[in-house]
């Protein structure tokens, strides 16, 4: 066959991704915060967007408020935090971990009688503000103000100084003994233990300060690593003291504060602005609506436009007027069709999670994007996106969109049921376990089956651990420790 150039026409389809398609995906990936910031830019860049009503008028383009069909129940319980066993296994490394002393689903050391870190104000004055306030009246002189003030703005939120002072020396060129006495001085402000460079050093810092640092309490707060062990009768004998007096010092050390800083605020994390609201309707259903308290509605400045049109004089001004006010129509209308896709998707993460909304956790069905995405008639890729970086509330808390989307194990009601459901069914029967009797993670699968769960041992195990619930000897350990 002879190779010869030949012109031929063909018709195909292909899918363009113009960039205004692009920005409108990416529009649906963002967070209420981040939409915020981004429509603070178009303000600042286009003339002829401004900031309308914050609240829609009835019947204008807003997105229709889907009913719902069950009331909501409040209260939601949430999880725990770590234990001074978990803090003792490493105690340079417990100051940066976030939790108080208590268990994650069990009692730690009698968590109940300790601090409630959610109650703590995370507003007002900072802890580097609550201590420097306190320098000059304690300082001997203005150099040692100086390194002191240096030293608490080195602290992190719980109040522990990972810097080292050789470092901190070199740094304000001083000597290191200047440093230290800094050290001291800052170790004696309140709250006491601020200034701590370990969880020993901080526990130490607050007997002294209640006069119970004898020597019997040095040691044991000098082998935390045998206390998180369960090893009581051998850090009995080292502490050379009998049962009860054991358990005084046992009671002593769990009435100190781990974190004493968490108690000011200065917390770096962004506070959680939920994109959908959900709340019960009059008539036993469902108010579903978006937040639009970060979002200000964008309007086109129609007589600003004319007046900007009438003074164009060349071609390349009316041009470049015609397209800010086509990319100002755009993104109008770009941003209500992202309100209306997280509105539909919302809807239908309601109905279909019905049962968490009525009963909690412990009702959550499984669910997929493919599910939902079907039922709205889009994309997988676009619920995927919708849900990425948003929150819902409602009256059991403010959760991300992506909590309500988790896989399954086959149930014998033939329905199944969600993985968080299994971890909460796991977790309320660790709770209620005998202290004399904890089960294993076979029993529990034994258990959950008998429940009509169909589950494997090692499927209990990840569960259990994911969690953060310990495994059956670990339990037994910290239920032992609990009850002295």
């Amino acid at each position: 066959m002879a190779l010869t150039p030949r012109l031929d026409l063909r018709q195909t389809q292909s899918l363009v991704m113009t960039p205004q398609l692009q920005q409108a995906i990416k529009l649906l990936a963002l967070s209420n915060l981040e939409i915020e910031s981004f429509v603070a830019e178009a303000l600042e860049s286009n003339p002829l967007l401004e900031v309308g009503e914050l609240s829609r008028e009835k019947g204008e383009d807003a997105p229709d408020t889907p009913p719902a069909e069950h009331e909501a129940t409040p209260d939601f319980d949430g999880d725990g935090a770590l234990d001074i066993a978990e803090y003792a296994k490493d105690p340079e490394a417990a100051p940066g971990d976030r939790g108080d002393w208590s268990e994650a689903g069990g009692t730690g050391l009698g968590g109940e009688d300790l601090p409630d870190l959610e109650n703590r104000s995370s507003e007002g004055v900072t802890l580097p503000e609550h201590l420097s306030a306190q320098i000059g009246a304690l300082a001997h002189d203005p150099r040692e103000a100086v390194i002191a003030a240096r030293i608490v703005h080195e602290l992190d939120e719980a109040g522990y100084l990972h810097t080292d002072l050789r470092e901190l020396a070199d740094d304000l060129g001083a000597p290191l003994a200047e440093v230290e006495r800094a050290l001291a001085l800052v170790q004696s402000l309140d709250p006491t233990g601020v200034g701590a460079r370990s969880l020993s050093e901080c526990l130490a810092l607050q007997a002294k300060e209640a006069d119970r640092y004898d020597p019997c309490m040095a040691r044991l707060i000098d082998h935390l690593d045998l206390l998180a062990g369960g090893e009581i009768a051998r850090l009995r004998r080292l502490c050379d003291v009998d049962e009860e007096d054991f358990a005084d010092m046992l009671a002593e050390l769990r009435s100190y504060d781990p974190k004493p800083g968490c108690a000011y605020g200065g917390s770096s994390e962004a506070a959680i602005v939920p994109d959908v609201l959900v709340t019960p309707g009059k008539g036993g259903g469902w108010e579903i609506r978006i937040n639009e308290t970060s979002l200000p509605r964008l309007v086109v400045n129609r007589e600003y436009y004319v007046e900007l049109e009438s003074g164009a004089r060349d071609k390349a001004s009316r041009a470049w007027l015609n397209e800010q006010l086509g990319e100002a129509d755009w993104l109008i209308r770009a941003l209500d069709q992202r309100q209306k896709t997280i509105l539909k998707t919302a809807s239908e993460i309601v109905t279909l999670q019905e049962g968490f909304f009525r009963e909690g956790v412990s009702a959550m069905r499984p669910l997929t994007l493919r599910e939902v995405a079907e039922r709205i008639e889009m994309h997988e890729s676009t619920v995927s996106r919708v849900t990425s970086n948003k929150y819902l509330s409602c009256p059991r808390g403010t959760f991300e969109m992506k909590y309500f989307f988790s896989s399954g194990v086959a149930a014998a009601d033939g329905e199944g049921a969600s993985s968080e459901a299994i971890k909460a069914r796991i977790r309320a029967l660790c709770d209620a376990e005998d202290p004399k009797k904890v089960l294993s993670d076979q029993k529990l699968a034994d258990m959950l089956n008998e429940e009509g769960f169909d589950l494997a041992r090692r499927t209990v195990a990840k569960y259990r651990e994911a969690i953060g619930i310990g495994s059956s000897a670990q339990r037994r350990r910290q239920k032992k420790l609990s009850s002295l």
